[in-house]
């Protein structure tokens, strides 16, 4: 699921420019867990500029959510983290002078040092998962360069050269030529910086296995994100899951139990074909972007509930047993959500699709920016605008920026406004973490019509109730055929409250426009 983890450290800058206690960092992370969220999040820096080594302990003597410590894994921060044992830690390689965390770890300069450390978390029971992008290599990758300089010389003798799709004749895919020669080599994305690599070489796949194994035995990591595995093979379904079996058998000969999870940019109806490997996730693009069952059940004349409905159980009858859904709204390479849904103007339905994100089964992705309501479009870096912590910000943008607008006000603006929409998201984000049904339950569509959605999501002999209305106007009631419930999680978009009354065996929830109530 979806988790909202709140860095304080600014209220550590005011506290220390000020002296004395004021404001009290222990109350702000109190209070903002009573808000909604998930954890907190603090940066100690050696110069304890903000956040200080004992804030960390006192914080996690304190807090009842989770505690994320960000820092240069440093022997003094690696012994606090050790001592603190927080849920989460990451790491930054900034120098003690660096201005702000915003550089890149060089893995093969630093492979000792962070296997090392690695081990200490795991000591600790901090887990790790890093990117394995392995359907291409940039141009600047030392095998391209050595089979590239095989081909211009004319000699044929790199032994990279089965590692890519070289050819003479290209058909059909896209190739991009290279210079002094009659070559050409396949790229399926955009550029020609980007060479795909040929996942039917045995050489290659053996160097894939040493890499699997290297980072799960060697620096003993526990998964990997699989990047855009249905450009595995250009076209052929069939060889990308059996590229797929292959890269999990060889992750859980390497460490059994190792996740992955993978990125496949297709239809429900392709994505059957691809939960026939063995991978344990795959994003569900089905509920994302213009044509996902979300933006389609809240946009046009009237908002649709069975849409909604139609969406998730199709993805449901779709999935494996034990296997897990990943749901979403937009991501780095497609509009953002607020376009999407047509709401420059309209929070309540920016809130309601959050909303309907948030109820459904799965781990849930938000891409950062939709819960301030970011807008974006077209070109890549329009999309990937930095995030609007507040108008004063002097955050860099991505190079190649055409359009910077900003629909909603800024993170300060909205955390002060109770009835905003990252307010709203924070609220579906804590309901998700008071009921864990909602994620893992199985889910059972008790009632559906186009105003009014009944769920019901029951594990180990404990269930909750979803009820939702898709109406914008008056309110809806629907019967829950059980006594003795409660409303735990009451998400309002518009105006007004969930109420329940009891009539003759059964429970009637009556929801305002655009509401969504958890019921136990």
């Amino acid at each position: 699921m979806t988790k909202l983890s709140v860095n304080i450290n600014k209220i550590a800058v005011l506290r220390n420019s000020r002296g004395g206690n004021c404001p009290d960092v222990l109350q702000a992370a109190r209070d903002i867990e009573r808000f909604g969220a998930d954890g907190i999040t603090v940066h100690p820096r050696p110069d304890a500029r903000h956040i200080r080594y004992d804030d960390v302990r006192q914080l996690k003597a304190e807090i009842t959510t989770e505690l994320n410590v960000e820092g240069n894994p440093i022997e003094s921060f690696i012994d606090l983290v050790l001592e603190v044992v927080p849920a989460q830690v990451t790491l930054v390689p900034d120098a003690p002078d660096a201005l702000t965390s915003n550089a890149g770890w060089d893995t093969l300069r630093n492979r000792e040092f962070l296997t090392d450390v690695t081990a200490r978390f795991h000591e600790k029971g901090i887990r790790v998962i890093i990117d394995l992008p392995v359907n291409h290599t940039s141009t600047r990758h030392p095998w391209f360069l050595a089979a590239v300089e095989s081909i211009q010389k004319r000699r044929f003798d790199s032994p990279y050269l089965d590692y890519y799709c070289f050819t003479e004749a290209p058909t059909g895919n896209k190739y991009v030529k290279i210079s002094g020669s009659s070559w050409h080599y396949e790229e399926q994305f955009a550029g020609g910086n980007m060479p795909d690599l040929n996942l039917h070489s045995e050489a290659l796949l053996a160097e894939i296995r040493d890499i699997i194994t290297f980072w799960l035995t060697d620096v003993d990591v526990d998964g990997f994100r699989l990047d855009a595995v249905t450009s595995f093979h250009a076209a052929d379904v069939a060889a990308n899951v059996a590229t797929l079996d292959k890269i999990k058998a060889m992750c859980e000969e390497a460490k059994p139990g190792s996740y992955v999870v993978g990125e496949a940019w297709v239809g429900q109806s392709a994505l059957a074909e691809y939960w026939q490997s063995t991978v344990d996730s795959f994003f569900l693009f089905p509920s994302a972007q213009a044509e996902g069952f979300i933006v389609k059940a809240v946009l046009g004349r009237s908002p649709d509930g069975t849409k909604y409905v139609k969406g998730l159980e199709t993805a449901l009858s779709l999935l494996p047993e034990g296997r897990v859904l990943a749901p979403f709204l937009c991501n780095h390479d497609t509009g953002r959500t607020i376009g999407l849904l047509q709401a420059r103007k309209l929070p309540e339905r920016a809130k309601f699709a959050q909303g309907l994100l948030g109820m459904l089964p799965g781990n849930v992705f938000t891409y950062y920016g939709d819960e301030i309501g970011m807008v974006g479009a077209g070109d890549d870096p329009n999309k990937r605008l930095a995030m609007y912590w507040n108008d004063g910000d002097m955050t860099t943008q991505p190079p190649g920026v055409t359009s910077l607008e900003y629909a909603y006000p800024c993170v300060d603006d909205q955390l002060a406004d109770p009835a905003s929409l990252l307010n709203y998201c924070k609220a579906v984000n804590h309901a998700r973490l008071r009921s864990p049904l909602i994620a893992r339950g199985v889910n059972t569509t008790l009632y559906a019509d186009k105003n009014v959605v009944l769920m019901k999501r029951e594990l180990n002999g404990e269930c909750c109730y979803i009820a939702i209305n898709f109406a914008k106007k008056a309110d809806s009631p629907v019967e829950i055929p059980a006594t003795g419930l409660a409303i735990v999680s009451d998400l309002v978009a518009l105006e007004g409250n969930a109420t329940l009354a009891e009539a003759d065996g059964v429970t009637i929830v009556t929801l305002p426009a655009y509401g969504i109530a958890v019921i136990e």
